[in-house]
C-alpha cells in the first residue's frame, strides 16, 4: 500500500469500527482487523473494504461511469459547485471533534475541495465502487477511502464526524445521526428544479423528484436547518462532455452507452446546460 494512503488510514483508525461487530479495529499490513477476529482487506491502491457482507440496496458505480465522471469533473465543469460546498463547510465548521465524512463520495472530488478549506480536518470518502475508491484513495493526503454501503451501518464510531457530506447520493438518516458529533453539521446537495433541464427530453434523463424537499424534511426535520443555498450557473458543453455528463450519473443505468453519441449529436455543439443545485445544511 502506498505510504500516503497508509498514513491517511492510520490517522483515522481510532474512529473506525468493525462492520461485523462494531468493535474497535487496528490497521495492519494489508488488513483492518478487530479483536474478535474479523478482518477486512486493504487494496493495494490504499482503500479499505469495510463491508459487513450483508446485502443491501446500494450498488457501486461501474468503471465506465467512474471514468466518465473523472473526465467531466477534471474539465472543471462542477468546480463552482465544489467551491460552494467547501465555502459552506468552512462556515459550518465550529470546531466539533471528528472528521469530514463524504457519503457515497465517489472519487473524492468534493471531499478534496472541502479538506483544502478545512486544513486541520481529516477526511473519509465512503463508497461501494472499487473503481471510484481507487481514485478516492489518492484524492487528498488527509483523506482515507473506505469501501462501505451508505445504506448499512457505517464502519465508524458514534459521534466521529464533525461534518457529513451527501452530494447527489443516498442518505441513511439514522446512521448520519449516529455518527454526527454534537455541534457537527450535515450538508446535502440535491438537484434543483432546473438542473440539466435542457437535456431531459433530448437525452432521456431521469426527472427531478418533486417530493425530494418533503422527504428531506421528514428525514432531517429534527435538526436545526439553515436557509437553502442555491448554486446556479450555465455551462456550454461539447458533445463529448455531454456524453460524459450522462454516462457518469444515474441515467447511465437506463440509456445504452452506444446510443449516447447519437442522442448528443442532435443537440447544438456546444450546448447550453443549466446547473441548478440546492445545498441544504443542518446543524447537529
Amino acid at each position: 500500500m502506498p505510504a500516503e494512503q497508509r498514513r491517511a488510514l492510520d490517522a483515522i483508525a481510532g474512529l473506525l469500527r468493525c462492520p461485523a461487530c462494531a468493535a474497535t479495529v487496528r490497521v495492519g499490513d494489508g488488513q483492518v482487523g478487530c479483536e474478535r477476529g474479523h478482518s477486512f482487506n486493504i487494496a493495494r491502491q490504499g482503500y479499505a473494504s469495510l463491508t459487513s457482507g450483508q446485502g443491501g440496496p446500494g450498488t457501486g458505480d461501474s468503471a465506465a461511469m467512474v471514468m466518465a465522471r473523472e473526465r467531466f469533473l477534471g474539465g472543471g465543469h462542477y468546480r463552482t459547485l465544489a467551491d460552494a460546498i467547501a465555502c459552506l463547510a468552512a462556515e459550518l465548521d465550529h470546531g466539533a471533534p471528528g472528521l469530514v465524512l463524504d457519503l457515497a463520495g465517489g472519487t473524492g472530488y468534493y471531499l478534496a475541495r472541502v479538506l483544502d478549506a478545512l486544513r486541520e480536518r481529516l477526511g473519509a470518502c465512503l463508497d461501494l465502487s472499487a473503481p471510484a475508491l481507487r481514485r478516492a484513495a489518492r484524492a487528498h493526503p488527509r483523506a482515507a477511502a473506505l469501501g462501505a454501503d451508505a445504506w448499512q451501518r457505517l464502519p465508524l464510531a458514534d459521534g466521529s464526524a464533525a461534518l457529513v457530506l451527501s452530494v447527489f447520493g443516498p442518505r441513511n438518516a439514522a446512521e448520519i445521526r449516529r455518527v454526527l458529533a454534537p455541534g457537527g453539521a450535515l450538508v446535502i446537495a440535491v438537484p434543483g428544479p432546473d438542473h440539466q433541464r435542457e437535456l431531459r427530453g433530448p437525452l432521456g434523463l431521469i426527472g427531478i423528484d418533486e417530493r425530494k424537499a418533503a422527504r428531506l424534511a421528514d428525514a432531517f426535520g429534527g435538526y436545526p436547518s439553515r436557509a437553502v443555498t442555491s448554486v446556479r450557473y450555465q455551462l456550454r458543453l461539447g458533445h463529448a462532455d455531454l456524453a460524459d455528463l450522462v454516462a457518469m450519473g444515474p441515467s447511465a443505468r437506463h440509456i445504452a452507452a452506444d446510443a449516447l453519441p447519437g442522442l448528443a449529436a442532435a443537440l447544438p455543439d456546444p450546448a447550453a446546460v443549466t446547473v441548478d443545485v440546492e445545498l441544504r445544511s443542518y446543524q447537529g
